[in-house]
């Protein structure tokens, strides 16, 4: 066992006295040691209740003839973090989960890994570790949160976004604000949609790096703790049986990941993250691009509408029969074979799968929507392609032109629109937000929540920044290259034309490439003064088509 690095031989005594410092116990020496990677925060609402789940995770590593040893990694909340300077540290957490799970299971000489994450950049964080450290791991997600209900209607976060434009619209009293601010987030686990953090958390059990069912059991439901538990138990078994994440995040893992974030409608962050966690696994011949999603969205329908996309839930979802029904939907699609957690190939835990709603699982045939999802824009404004959640666009903005309207950060942005300056028709370009931009590649939920509350319908917003899994309507963000790095976004003059076509995969500038060109060789960037460690992020971070990752 790798353990025996610091356990065994004489010259270990120094290391045992100090295990037995910790309370360990001369049986226990001989035992696997797996570090259970909690990121259990105050507060952040999707990792509140991790305490109870990690006890519980614990339990069943002991049962099993294990050794379990917690330890934290940080967390942020990007509903907290929105629209403010601390959502630039969101997208850049993500490598300091992975560095952090990196370090503790290495410097600790750990046999295995229970990885204990929630909320957005911590799932493919503690991936990114996984992948990298190569040690026999699963994943137990900490679960969804329940809807909210106000007015009879299931609601979440993204609602009280949107309502803060209508009740500057006159279309919602401030009375009703407050009565939907109270009841929209009720209680533990990540937003109630299909937002990036259970969409990652959907990816991963169709990855098979977590146990079935675990992506949809929410977080109040005691079937946490028994999966938590169940999950403890595997990882001995998995230690025993020297399976690790290389074995299971194969080539034919990551295809099923994106076949089911289409068929979702997953939050088109997924585009940041898939190809990330990939890129840990390049020596093994792993390879993600954003072309193969725009491949695949082609072939595979979109069958589910959760919010954003629709007015179901992941509590729909779960009662339809989750991810193993989904993938059952799926099985002419995906790669059967792919080994999992369990140690079963993937067709083999999909056996007593059903849907239970046809109309939260829709068959292939009577799809929402014929393609998926997410669909990949390339063009003039943006040659190295950009990111839209087609499948929550409304089928008269699929094409669209208009005259741009520009603005060099989100916060220029927002002020235009409570002010009036956007208009239907226009199409609204943020930009210096990029991985390097920004840096940090910040969330554009306001803005988007802004429009829809005050019902400018025909707008599209186009970013090198990202947007919020919570987003709908024709919100393209991703746009490759940034700005900052002399991407054509940084040359879009107000009134520009530009067009976009999704069917085709189109995003014009309607400028001439000598122009474009022209306009390229006197750009002057923004200065923006950057502290700390995210001045080390925007030196090193890559473009969002590369998955952002640091080089």
């Amino acid at each position: 066992m790798r353990s025996d690095t610091i356990k065994k031989g004489i010259q270990r005594a120094p290391h045992r006295s100090l295990l037995r410092a910790c309370g360990l116990t001369d049986s226990e020496m001989e035992k696997a040691f797996i570090g259970v990677a909690n990121s259990f925060t105050d507060i952040v609402p999707g990792h509140i209740h991790l305490k109870k789940v990690a006890e519980s995770i614990k339990l069943g590593i002991s049962n099993a003839g294990g050794v379990p040893f917690e330890f934290n990694t940080m967390a942020i909340c990007d509903g907290l973090a929105m629209n403010h300077d601390g959502m630039r540290y969101s997208l850049a957490s993500r490598e300091i989960v992975a560095d952090t799970v990196e370090s503790m299971a290495q410097a600790h000489s750990l046999d295995g890994l229970v990885l204990l994450p929630t909320c957005d950049k911590v799932v493919p964080g503690m991936l990114m570790a996984a992948a990298r450290l190569d040690i026999p791991s699963i994943v137990v997600t900490g679960g969804p949160m329940l809807p909210g209900e106000f007015k009879g209607q299931s609601v979440d976060l993204i609602n009280v976004f949107e309502a803060v434009s209508k009740v500057s619209s006159g279309k919602m009293t401030l009375e009703e604000l407050d009565e939907l601010e109270r009841c929209a987030c009720p209680g533990a686990g990540s937003c109630a949609g299909l937002f990036t953090a259970n969409s990652m958390a959907c990816l991963t059990e169709a990855m098979g790096m977590s146990l079935p069912y675990c992506a949809t059991t929410h977080a109040v439901d005691a079937h946490k703790m028994w999966i938590a538990r169940e999950s403890g138990e595997r990882i001995v078994a998995m230690i025993e049986e020297n399976l690790k994440p290389s074995q299971i995040m194969t080539q034919s893992a990551f295809y099923n990941a994106i076949v089911a974030d289409l068929a979702l409608g997953g939050s088109s962050n997924t585009t940041l993250h898939i190809p990330a966690i990939a890129n840990e696994l390049r020596e093994q011949g792993v390879e993600v691009t954003l072309d193969l999603f725009d491949e695949l969205s082609r072939k595979v329908p979109h069958i589910t509408a959760i919010s954003p996309s629709g007015q179901h839930t992941m509590l729909d979802l779960h009662q339809a029969g989750g991810i193993p029904a989904v993938l059952k939907v799926l099985e002419s699609k995906i790669k059967q074979d792919a080994l999992t957690c369990t140690g079963k190939v993937l067709i083999d835990n999909l056996k007593d799968a059903q849907v239970l709603d046809h109309n939260v699982i829709r068959p292939l045939d009577h799809p929402y929507h014929e393609e998926g999802g997410i669909a990949i824009l390339k063009g003039s404004l943006a040659p190295d392609g950009s990111v839209v959640k087609q499948g929550a666009v409304d089928p008269d903005m699929l094409q669209h032109q208009g005259p741009a309207k520009v603005f060099n950060s989100e916060e220029e942005c927002v002020k235009a629109i409570f002010q009036g300056a956007v208009e239907e028709g226009d199409v609204v370009v943020i930009r210096y937000e990029g991985p390097k931009g920004g840096p940090g590649m910040r969330e554009m939920l306001n803005p988007t929540s802004a429009i829809s509350g005050l019902e400018i319908n025909k707008v599209a917003l186009i970013t090198d920044g990202r947007f919020s899994g919570g987003t709908r309507g024709p919100c393209i963000g991703h746009v490759s290259p940034e700005a900052q790095a002399g991407g054509p976004i940084a040359v879009v003059e107000d009134g520009d034309l530009i067009q976009i076509d999704m069917p085709r995969r189109k995003i014009e500038l309607l400028l001439s490439p000598e122009e474009i060109e022209q306009r390229l060789g006197k750009v002057v960037h923004p200065g923006k003064e950057v502290k700390g460690w995210l001045d080390r992020y925007r030196k090193l971070a890559s473009s969002a088509n590369e998955g952002a990752i640091l080089r």
